[in-house]
């Protein structure tokens, strides 16, 4: 935030002085929400709308506030129903279905670095997804590696190269979360572990996947939580622009 800038602003009769209040705050008061309008000037992406658990109404007022100043938008966990209504006030913005997003103003792609996102099986790709759409809106490329678990080996050392040539590597698997060590064990690029939901009872909701990600013998592995191909694309997003001298 540029507080002489702002002020000037002022002086100049191009801001009110409600406008300039607000943008010093860093925040916009909805009542049943404050809106971080710095969140970009801190962190490098805008605040991000987590979907789940807010009505329809609500994510579409924080919305409307997050355009005002023309930020990228990202609303993760968004149901089909929510959608429809989005799509209806906010025709621009596109819903990708498998990844349960809403996306408007998405950044432009900067760079031919790009992001692999890895699966170990179809079942695991719609936190995939969510994980591929938020790193394309961010601005970065993906390559998109599905189904290449260590139950069939040989279908990850196909796809190897993709695997290596890329910046950071994400990999999403459930039941035992075997894929992220192999991968890691591979690679000389950061991988990012999630853990998924997917498997049979002793899977318990992906907490073996995560015991079994958090105690690899790979170096360079780090992991997020279970389901969140989010948080670990935004962490992904910002070790590509590193990488990018940004």
């Amino acid at each position: 935030m540029n507080v002489t800038k702002i002020l000037q602003s002022v002086k100049n009769e191009e801001l009110s002085i409600a406008e300039a209040s607000k943008q010093l705050s860093g925040f916009s008061e909805l009542g049943f929400a404050k809106v971080d309008t710095q969140r970009k000037a801190r962190n490098g992406y805008p605040e991000v709308i987590y979907g789940e658990g807010k009505t329809v109404e609500q994510i579409s007022a924080i919305t409307e506030d997050l355009l005002k100043d023309k930020k990228t938008i990202l609303a993760t966990r968004v149901s089909l129903e929510k959608a429809h209504v989005l799509k209806n006030e906010f025709p621009e913005g596109y819903y990708y279905e498998a990844a349960r997003c809403f996306v408007l103003n998405p950044t432009s792609k900067s760079s031919e670095n790009y992001i692999a996102v890895v699966t170990a099986g179809t079942s695991d790709i719609s936190v995939a997804e969510e994980a591929a759409v938020t790193a394309e809106t961010f601005g970065n490329s993906v390559k998109r590696i599905y189904d290449v678990g260590v139950a069939g080996i040989h279908r990850l050392f196909a796809n190897l190269d993709d695997i290596k040539n890329a910046s950071v590597v994400i990999v999403i698997a459930g039941m035992e979360g075997a894929l992220v060590s192999v991968v890691g064990g591979l690679v000389d690029k950061p991988v990012i572990a999630v853990p998924t939901s997917v498997g049979y009872g002793t899977n318990l909701d992906g907490i073996t996947a995560l015991f079994s990600m958090l105690n690899s013998c790979s170096s360079g592995v780090s992991v997020v939580n279970i389901d969140n191909g989010f948080g670990a694309a935004y962490n992904a997003s910002i070790i590509n622009k590193i990488r990018e001298g940004e």
